[in-house]
């Protein structure tokens, strides 16, 4: 027996020893001879609270690893980027030398992995550039953060590692003790360059929203930066823009023209660095010492004001439309004078600011990436001449909508349908119920079926119409009552007709704040019915020719202000009546065989509102039989388009 434990482990050993000689060892970054990335996990030590050992899943450690990206190619790497496959809910704290290329601002959640970006090193240049100075090679990120669940003697690894680059293929990454990961990234021959020959830049990018950051003047202190925001999304908008981003080497804004800091500020000048060097300087007429500046757009005013104005697409109160809707009006630009700090003072040491941010008002959220080194831009050259300038230095920030479970929208949808005489409201709690006590009301009952002509009224007074309907059509009232949608916008969809030939639907527009919302648009999205879009009536209407089954729509010139919520005719006794607009829209069957309007292809899939996608109801007016009832009552089907009419054509009070 004994001799046969002994023969079997030395057959263990052989058959380790044979496997462990089948496998390649890791690389490093001497038989590397491309891209040689590494992630080192250095130490790792107990956060509070101590919740060991009844529950060691969410105990937090902190984690301080090391990455590194380093060039032994022959070819510059422009732009790098690193992913990272986190996988212990890690929450990073700390990144020096990098930023998240999605544009997401420290400490992040990255639990589900991140890419990496350099920031004061974004290219990495090759051995025979620089003579082999690994200072220009090299780029190292100690990170800090915390995870979940693996402390000590356990080593919290992501799950891989890869370069984002494109025309790289990396394979798995390789273990190194029980502490490192490596692995080596070589050119993929397969794989076509998107970069244009004979350049050293990155190709411009596609993207939501652009900003280009354009250095025009170049100084040893000091240089002019042009910063250009353009909106390439067919259906997006912003609103009183407000633009941030990070100084990652102490500069400050010393003026600007086309655009404006929401705070001036200088105390970080006085106080700081700054002041130390530029003793000589007035800092009291800088704009803004702040690491992270906050820039809004100037009113429309000051368009031509010789301080502040006359910069081409520059004061328009914040306001970027889609090209689709107004291509002069979908670009934003200002100019400023930035001021560097040593080490940084030669007229040819620029560096972009980093961690880039755009919000609007009642806009949709955007996420920006990184800015990447572009070739020069292009100007035309001032005084009319028939030539073109070219910028000093050029960086692009590519920035993408997003959305999030967590987000809510701002405008809602009701559906209602000719055979069907209830209107199916705004979900409960549609744009939220953060403000609502929850014994006041339920945010998770059903929206009550209303008559049409409560839509006009506002929410806390359509209870005695919610009521008296429920009675009426015998339907089961919840207690506590629903909430109401909180919503500041909504959209009635109304199935109008179903012929042989055709269908019309009309949209109503209602506005429930008191602001007044200008060149407004909205978007409609039918997932059958767009190839028989025939004409709009009241509004301007186009088949998007860059987003799918759309249909855009916009109020005519001079009738595209939407106005806010305001006091009934006697407002002793009648409710706030919201700002109306209202069309209806026609579509001929002809290209679209097999439609079901009254079944569902009638009404749309999503809506959106000056750019933000609204909430839809999750049900559709009910037929009889699956059909649309013959029973019709004519009152009900036109008594919403009456009643917007007299409210569209009252005088004004």
């Amino acid at each position: 027996m004994a001799t046969f434990i002994s023969t079997l482990a030395i057959f263990s050993l052989l058959l380790s020893v044979s496997q462990s000689q089948d496998q390649p060892p890791p690389p490093s970054n001497q038989t590397c001879n491309a891209i040689f990335i590494s992630y080192v996990y250095n130490s790792g030590d107990p956060l509070p609270p101590n919740l060991l050992p009844s529950d060691p899943t969410r105990q937090p450690y902190r984690f301080n690893s090391t990455l590194t990206v380093l060039n032994n190619g022959l070819e510059e790497l422009k732009s790098w980027r690193v992913f990272v496959g986190f996988r212990h809910q890690e929450l990073l704290v700390s990144a020096p030398n990098a930023v998240l290329a999605d544009g997401t601002s420290l400490p992040a959640n990255v639990s589900d992995g991140a890419v990496f970006a350099g920031s004061s090193m974004p290219d990495l240049k090759s051995a025979a550039q620089t003579a082999g100075d690994v200072n220009q090679m090299q780029a190292q990120i100690e990170l800090v953060g915390t995870q979940f669940g693996i402390g000590d003697p356990d080593v919290p690894l992501p799950s891989t590692l890869s370069l984002s680059n494109d025309g790289f293929s990396c394979p798995a990454p390789a273990k190194l003790g029980n502490k490192e990961l490596r692995l080596c990234c070589t050119k993929d021959s397969s794989v076509g360059s998107k970069a244009p020959p004979n350049t050293n830049f990155q190709p411009l990018q596609d993207g939501d929203l652009t900003i280009l950051y354009d250095v025009i003047k170049s100084y040893d202190t000091n240089y002019w930066a042009r910063v250009t925001i353009s909106n390439h999304n067919p259906i997006g908008r912003l609103d009183n823009w407000r633009l941030s981003w990070d100084w990652t080497r102490d500069e400050f804004i010393y003026s600007m023209k086309g655009a404006y800091p929401d705070v001036v500020d200088t105390t970080d000048c006085f106080f700081g660095r700054q002041g130390d060097y530029y003793r000589d300087m007035d800092l009291s007429a800088a704009l803004n010492c702040k690491r992270r500046p906050t820039i809004v757009d100037l009113p429309v005013d000051k368009t031509n004001d010789t301080n502040l104005g006359l910069v081409p697409f520059c004061c328009r109160n914040g306001k970027i439309l889609p090209a689709s809707m107004d291509a002069s009006k979908s670009k934003s630009v200002f100019v400023m004078q930035v001021y560097k700090m040593p080490p940084d003072l030669e007229r040819s040491e620029l560096s972009p600011p980093q961690n880039w941010n755009i919000t609007g008002a009642l806009n949709p959220g955007f996420r920006c990436g990184p800015p990447a080194r572009v070739s020069p831009t292009l100007f035309p050259a001032a005084g009319g001449l028939p030539s073109e300038s070219v910028a000093v230095a050029s960086w692009q920030v590519v920035c993408n909508i997003t959305s999030t479970k967590l987000e809510k929208p701002k405008c809602c949808v009701s559906f209602s349908a000719f055979f069907n005489d209830s209107v199916i409201p705004c979900n409960t709690c549609a744009c939220g119920c953060h403000n609502q006590q929850s014994n006041a009301c339920s945010a998770t009952a059903p929206a009550l079926l209303l008559p049409s002509e409560a839509l006009l009224k506002p929410f806390e007074n359509r209870t005695r119409d919610a009521l008296d309907w429920a009675e009426l059509k015998n339907l089961d009232l919840p207690n506590p009552l629903p909430c109401g949608d909180n919503c500041g916008i909504s959209i009635n969809w109304h199935l109008l007709t179903d012929f042989r030939g055709g269908w019309t639907a009309r949209m109503t527009l209602f506005n429930w704040d008191e602001a007044s919302v200008a060149d407004w648009f909205a978007a409609v999205e039918l997932d059958k019915a767009v190839a028989g879009f025939e004409a709009v009536y009241s509004f301007n209407g186009s088949v998007s020719p860059n987003a799918k089954n759309i249909i855009f729509l916009q109020g005519f010139p001079g009738l595209n202000y939407l106005a806010g919520e305001k006091d009934g005719a006697n407002p002793k006794k009648d409710p706030r009546v919201p700002g109306t607009q209202q069309s209806v829209i026609s579509f001929t069957k002809k290209k679209t065989p097999g439609i079901d309007v009254a079944r569902g292809d009638g009404f749309p899939i999503k809506v959106y509102f000056n750019g933000e996608e609204c909430s839809l109801p999750s049900v559709l007016p009910a037929t009889s039989n699956g059909h649309p009832t013959a029973k019709t009552t004519a009152f009900c089907s036109i008594m919403l388009g009456l009643l917007v009419l007299a409210f569209l054509l009252r005088p004004n009070l």
